[in-house]
């Protein structure tokens, strides 16, 4: 009787283990990663990994070109927060 508990217990932890050893694997990485650097007066935007960033406040802009580092500026003591739209690497 003690021996068949023991060989449950021991196959019920096994197969926890297995489960998170499975359910970890399957944990996605990020399509992509920003920085956010903020300052009083400038903002910089860097896209570390997998993506290009543009300023689309006012719209889209036909003549933009997305890049990796956008900076923008602001003068007044408060600032809202800008628009700035990204497109992921394929």
């Amino acid at each position: 009787m003690k021996i068949r508990i023991v060989v449950q217990s021991a196959i019920a932890v096994i197969l926890m283990f297995v489960g998170w050893a499975v359910g970890k694997a399957q944990t996605p990485a990020p399509a992509f990663e920003l920085i956010v650097d903020a300052p009083a007066g400038e903002t910089t935007i860097a896209c570390v990994k997998g993506c290009d960033l543009v300023w689309v406040e006012r719209g889209l802009n036909a003549n933009a070109s997305p890049t990796p580092t956008f900076t923008y500026r602001c003068t007044s003591p408060r600032c809202s927060s800008g628009r700035v739209g990204g497109w992921l690497h394929q």
